[in-house]
């Protein structure tokens, strides 16, 4: 009898073990043409989770590979009862990869990274650690990095210029990989590439954010010489400083700047009539004139534009969170 009652609690503790509704990790991968590579990188994950100690599942998304990846993948599930494989029609890029990955992932914790990076899985355990510390989001930080000299230099400025302007204090805030609790995704929106600032969004809510060393690994990385991909990035972080700033008040933001323009151009237009007032010379034709006027009219239609989202914003207020509550005691 007492040998039933052991075998049932130790039956019992493998189905707590194992109930995907109630787990505590869950790592989601982004791929894309992984073919060959994959047998490695998941006894590296479920080595280095098994030595976490915690519940744990592994979700690989294959991100438009155009390659054997998802068939890989599909031996991958059959043999592994704690992996889940997403295939996405087409390449859809890492913000969609998370939201698909969030979409089945029931790890309180998550942890998240791309295999553009080339980072070491093994090492990935210090960001979870981090988060046992108290932190709500660990970045990556690729030490020492090992892509190219053009890659490492825009990085740091790309870094420098961010935590310039958001007072935040990262090294490598778009590495790829990142930890964090599941609230943390909960709360904070994210959309098109702004899962790379994550950390500052995340922070705006009052999250605990800091990073953690890890090894970048030596392989090929993709490097883009297109303008328009660093243009995207500076665009990205104009986003994230209007949403992180002004979500529910863009009048602040454009009816300074209208105002700005706009006192600029009333006065270079004052000056001229003054000018042709007092019989000093003639105004037409001058280009000051033009520029006065355009000034002006651009200062007055940044103001209207302000004024529109603030009636947008006052019909749709109940519907905006900018605020996100910690506890509550009752």
């Amino acid at each position: 009898m007492e040998n039933f009652r052991d075998s049932m609690f130790f039956a019992d503790q493998i189905s707590q073990n194992f109930d995907k509704n109630n787990l505590d990790v869950s790592v989601l991968i982004s791929l894309q043409n992984q073919a060959g590579k994959l047998i490695k990188l998941h006894s590296m994950l479920q080595n280095m989770l098994r030595d976490y100690g915690e519940t744990f599942e592994i979700i690989y998304i294959d991100d438009g590979s155009r390659d054997s990846t998802f068939q890989d993948l599909h031996q991958i599930c059959e043999k592994t009862t704690n992996v889940k494989a997403i295939k996405m029609r087409t390449t859809f890029g890492e913000a969609s990869v998370l939201e698909a990955g969030l979409q089945v992932a029931r790890g309180k914790k998550i942890v998240f990274f791309t295999s553009r990076v080339h980072v070491n899985p093994l090492e990935l355990i210090k960001l979870l650690y981090k988060l046992d510390q108290g932190f709500d989001v660990v970045m990556g930080r690729r030490h020492p990095r090992r892509d190219s000299l053009l890659n490492r230099m825009v990085s740091k400025i790309f870094n420098g210029i961010t935590n310039k302007f958001t007072g935040i204090h990262l090294h490598d805030i778009n590495s790829g990989v990142m930890a964090m609790r599941k609230v943390v995704l909960e709360s904070v929106p994210f959309y098109g590439s702004l899962n790379a600032f994550m950390p500052v969004l995340a922070r705006r809510q009052g999250f605990k954010v800091t990073e953690e060393k890890i090894e970048q690994l030596k392989g090929e990385f993709a490097q883009s010489l297109s303008p328009k991909d660093y243009i995207r990035r500076l665009l990205d972080l104009v986003s994230v400083l209007f949403l992180r700033n002004y979500t529910k008040k863009p009048l602040h933001f454009l009816g300074f700047l209208g105002a700005v323009f706009a006192i600029i151009g009333a006065a270079i237009n004052l000056y001229l009539f003054v000018y042709r007032i007092l019989g000093i010379g003639g105004i037409a034709g001058k280009p000051m004139l033009l520029l006065g006027a355009m000034l002006f009219i651009i200062g007055i239609q940044m103001i209207s534009i302000g004024l529109l989202g603030e009636m947008i914003i006052f019909t749709h207020a109940k519907n905006i969170k900018d605020y996100n509550i910690e506890r509550i005691v009752e």
